[in-house]
């Protein structure tokens, strides 16, 4: 979950002695009464500076309240940036992440200036363009994967070779069961082995003509009007703790207006669902109403799949048990939800969009073969907490 940051709780001393300002206090305040595993902290890098000048992101040290060095990460908003001043022009936000205790109303953390440099952390999320498999684009953290298709995979098979041909914006799960990244591996494995569990997980999920699990589209009270797969796309931030990325989609005709999309992912670390805004732009009319879904027939060939799908509110969720695969869970959780619906292809949860202006969702997934969701009832559980999650944003501030 994003987090809102306050301004800086205090100026730096009048003195402005370099010992004053060795050390940047950051502040977070929590009014959920709920235990918040994994949340990510995001502080923009220039309340930073502000507090410890002349930082730099490889020399500093992030600390919890008991001094426990915790792995952090500094986006990159300005690669091409020159920064005569030293200040940290190029970079974007502070990132590292807190394990909310069930009560627990405030956490305090510290940035240090270090003498040595500090090594990078263990990657727990990636995203990358995959062109070597039709360009995908796939993306995971330490909990799930996805992927989703760029125009090559829709393009025609003029060569008569047998290349693989579909037309879908919708969105793929790729289950796994261990914590380390497996996108890269398994696209090296090929099409036939990530089909099949051999020991990380496995590519179970059926996308086709749907909505997958958490494509868009835009309805109009009887019909949903969806566009084709990505047109381009862009990675704003990649790991270890949180990975940013944008897929833009091309204008389709939504009964007669003319609808394209960007869709931002937010992919955070010890997560089952990933934060989307996606921003619809269109002429005409004031607002349209669009439609995120889940595919109704979501399991492998062959798995006889029951599915249990629950309709309330703002969430929108299914478990899908299988003969041989296990029981999943899907989900969105959509805050300005104004109904839930269906078409013949797809469970769909509404809201009502404005041209411009960003809607923001989760969709998430969870396979009881990789620990982290077991049950129904546990995954419905899971659920509430991102729905309250989302109505109770953190709060931090920053002084020297």
């Amino acid at each position: 979950m994003r987090t809102y940051l306050l301004p800086i709780a205090a100026a730096m001393l009048a003195s402005g002695s370099l010992s004053a300002a060795e050390l940047a206090r950051i502040t977070v305040t929590n009014d959920l009464d709920q235990a918040r595993p994994s949340e990510t902290i995001a502080v923009p890098w220039s309340e930073i500076n502000r507090a410890l000048p002349g930082a730099l992101i490889q020399k500093i040290a992030v600390k919890d309240s008991k001094g426990n060095v915790l792995p952090y990460q500094v986006s990159n908003i300005a690669p091409q940036a020159k920064d005569p001043k030293g200040i940290g022009i190029a970079y974007g936000e502070l990132f590292f992440q807190h394990s909310f205790a069930k009560g627990e109303k405030q956490a305090t953390f510290t940035v240090e200036k270090t003498e040595t440099v500090t090594q990078p952390f263990a990657p727990k999320t990636f995203a990358r363009y995959v062109p070597e498999r039709l360009d995908d684009f796939g993306w995971e953290n330490d909990h799930v994967a996805h992927r989703t298709y760029g125009p090559a995979l829709a393009a025609p098979d003029t060569a008569g070779i047998g290349k693989e041909v579909l037309v879908t914006s919708g969105l793929d799960i790729w289950f796994k069961r261990v914590a380390y990244p497996v996108v890269d591996r398994w696209y090296n494995k090929g099409h036939d082995h990530y089909h099949h569990d051999e020991g990380e997980g496995m590519d179970m999920y059926n996308v086709g003509k749907s909505r997958g699990a958490g494509g868009t589209g835009v309805w109009d009270g009887k019909q949903l009007y969806v566009g084709r797969n990505y047109a381009s796309w862009k990675v704003l931030a990649n790991g270890p703790i949180r990975s940013v990325f944008e897929l833009t989609y091309d204008s389709w005709d939504a009964a007669g207006a003319k609808v394209s999309e960007v869709k931002r992912f937010t992919v955070d670390a010890g997560q089952d669902f990933d934060t989307m805004d996606s921003t619809f732009t269109f002429s005409g009319p004031q607002q349209l109403t669009v439609a995120v879904g889940l595919n109704k027939k979501p399991a492998d060939k062959k798995q006889d799949e029951k599915i249990a799908v629950g309709r309330d509110g703002v969430m929108l969720t299914q478990w899908v048990t299988q003969n041989t695969n296990g029981a999943f869970g899907t989900a969105i959780v959509l805050p300005g939800a104004s109904g839930i619906t269906e078409d013949p292809l797809n469970e769909l949860i509404l809201a009502p969009v404005e041209s411009g202006k960003p809607l923001r969702y989760y969709i998430g997934a969870a396979w009881d073969r990789a620990g982290h969701v077991k049950t129904s009832a546990e995954w419905q559980e899971k659920v509430k907490l991102v729905a309250a999650r989302a109505a109770h944003p953190l709060k931090a501030s920053v002084a020297p």
